[in-house]
């Protein structure tokens, strides 16, 4: 099962890449925003439950698909963008096993501990 979901999302990035190509940014955008949702873990330097909160904020799937819904609704490359880069981020930190935190712990997500295979 845990291989099926990993295809599953794959399946989810390579749909954000595709989404990314119909837009009219140059190809180095993609790949040099990917990473930006990742900042969200500073919360992690005030405490674990705002670190937590904050993380799964911006790795929660449904927040990219509002936001491009939104951007197409509005006729919005950049905020189309921004959607995109945080669905494929989800998308691709699920793939290496990086869940949803918990309050507890960075490495309790809810996928299981990370480096626990």
């Amino acid at each position: 099962m845990n291989k099926l979901l990993k295809l599953e999302e794959l399946a989810q990035f390579l749909l954000s890449i595709i989404l990314f190509n119909q837009l009219h940014f140059s190809w180095w955008v993609f790949p040099a925003c990917l990473l930006l949702p990742d900042f969200s873990m500073l919360g992690y330097l005030m405490n674990p439950k705002i670190g937590a909160w904050c993380y799964n904020i911006f790795h929660h799937k449904l927040l990219g698909i509002i936001f491009y819904s939104f951007g197409i609704f509005i006729q919005n490359e950049s905020i189309m963008l921004i959607g995109m880069i945080l669905f494929g981020h989800a998308a691709m930190d699920r793939i290496f096993g990086y869940g949803l935190k918990y309050n507890d712990d960075f490495k309790h997500t809810h996928l299981g501990d990370i480096g626990k295979q």
